[in-house]
């Protein structure tokens, strides 16, 4: 599903990433762990297509195309999700009015008829139940006046309700107390299939214990230097990031 080769970018003349190198397949749930400062958002910022930053080399395929060359509306539309680390208000936009219409334009893309009310309604409800999201949050406007745990909710709701190929999930976990992160948590195990796969980008080690990856990844000064299963997770919170300095600096004596 998604291939990346050799990856580099830079921010504004400094280069973030250094030669990324990673696989994803469908039905696999990848994590990567790292630093703050290593690239872990840079990376999951030009899957998507954001605009402030430079690829310089690499090459990137997804579902067989060249990513890099799709603008982001065409790679949201073709079933990229990125949940971002700090979602954004948007005042007087409501959820209902947000939701339906990036839906229908992704079904229009894919030469299928838009969802009628009634339809999307029921599809709301059954996702609601899903993620456990309250009607009080999806009633209003996207995001406005909602604590950091609801728009991390609320991200997770509108991935059910897009359901995606590829969901990326940019330190999802971050600001939210145990019962939020059990949550989200749930609400993206009950997402995951054979169809779609999940790359989940986290600083610490306690998302995975209630979502476990197929594949962890270690991305450390813009390289990933080690990969391996939950263990290296478990490796990683016992020795912290140090010991994955350490380790780079033995392999170049």
């Amino acid at each position: 599903m998604l291939s990346i080769k050799n990856l580099k970018a830079s921010i504004e003349g400094e280069e973030i990433l250094k030669g990324v190198n990673l696989e994803v397949k469908a039905g696999e749930v990848h994590a990567i762990m790292g630093p703050n400062g290593s690239g872990k958002s840079t990376l999951a910022s030009v899957l998507a297509g954001r605009d402030f930053y430079q690829v310089n080399a690499g090459e990137v395929l997804y579902q067989g195309e060249d990513l890099l060359d799709k603008s982001p509306e065409a790679r949201a539309k073709e079933g990229l999700f990125l949940g971002f680390q700090y979602p954004i208000e948007i005042p007087g936009v409501s959820m209902v009015n947000f939701m339906k219409t990036a839906i229908n334009e992704m079904r229009r893309h894919r030469g299928e008829e838009p969802l009628s009310a009634s339809e999307f309604l029921k599809k709301m409800r059954e996702k609601k139940e899903l993620i456990e999201i309250d009607s009080s949050l999806t009633n209003r406007s996207v995001n406005e006046g909602f604590s950091g745990g609801e728009k991390k909710k609320n991200e997770i709701f509108q991935m059910a309700m897009l359901e995606p190929r590829l969901a990326i999930l940019d330190e999802t976990d971050s600001g939210l107390d145990i019962d939020a992160l059990r949550v989200v948590a749930k609400g993206v195990n009950n997402l995951k299939s054979p169809e779609n796969a999940i790359i989940v980008i986290t600083h610490y080690q306690r998302l995975l214990e209630y979502i476990v990856p197929d594949f962890v990844h270690i991305l450390y000064k813009g390289r990933i230097v080690r990969s391996g299963g939950k263990e290296l997770a478990m490796l990683l919170e016992e020795k912290g990031y140090d010991w994955v300095r350490n380790e780079e600096l033995a392999g170049k004596q």
